[in-house]
């Protein structure tokens, strides 16, 4: 039976082109660092360091740590001044990044079903990012005042999608089984790979996302507009 449900954020409940907010994204960052950190080397050094997240499998390092420990000593500036233009980014110019997503009419009621039907409710975001932007994310589709069981962000979490270990993780710290799970989302390869655990996956289709042209199997699949029937009648 299912007790919980793992929802993925960009593209599946935030419809978005990817690619495209990334693109966005990087230069909304990059333009808030380029008067101390000349962009070329800001962009290069952010990449590598996002890559070194996703490749670790280190369980004593937090993504943030990872993260952490990649970035600022490559850089001639102070940890200190630059997490201060960072935290300044998200509580700031991070919130003009809306005007590049769509704006979802089945998201809000997707997750006040479940929560209405006494499921437990995970974000399961790719925790690349820092806690403050995916509450910021769940505010544009009207869900930052859901109660959620699990939040996962680069704080709190210590491996990243496509990694099994990252739904291990999640797992171990809600205290379930595999089959009381369902992950939803719309990558084939980062979401998808839950189901190698036992998890049962639905893939939503809206801004699916199969970079590879990569064979996939879902327990279930369909739009936005089908996650809201499947999440009444499951």
């Amino acid at each position: 039976m299912i007790k919980t449900i793992m929802f993925d954020l960009d593209g599946t409940l935030l419809p978005m082109d990817t690619d495209r907010f990334i693109q966005e994204y990087m230069k909304s960052i990059t333009s808030k660092i380029a008067h101390i950190v000349p962009p070329e080397v800001f962009v290069k050094n952010l990449w590598e360091s996002t890559e070194a997240m996703i490749n670790n499998l280190d369980p004593n390092m937090t993504n943030k740590e990872v993260f952490d420990s990649e970035f600022f000593p490559r850089l001639n500036h102070s940890k200190e001044q630059l997490m201060g233009l960072f935290d300044e980014f998200y509580r700031t110019d991070f919130k003009k990044l809306k005007n590049f997503v769509i704006k979802s009419s089945y998201s809000r009621e997707i997750l006040i079903t479940a929560q209405s039907r006494g499921f437990e409710i995970i974000i399961a975001t790719n925790p690349l990012f820092p806690l403050i932007a995916i509450k910021e994310r769940l505010n544009w589709i009207e869900a930052g005042d859901i109660n959620y069981h699990l939040i996962t962000s680069y704080e709190n979490m210590h491996f990243c999608k496509p990694h099994i270990h990252y739904y291990q993780e999640i797992l171990d710290k809600i205290s379930r089984k595999p089959e009381e799970c369902l992950m939803v989302g719309n990558d084939v390869e980062e979401d998808l790979a839950a189901h190698k655990l036992g998890i049962k996956t639905f893939l939503v289709e809206d801004y699916i996302i199969n970079r590879r042209d990569v064979d996939y199997y879902s327990d279930y699949k369909g739009k936005l507009k089908d996650l809201l029937s499947f999440v009444k009648e499951v």
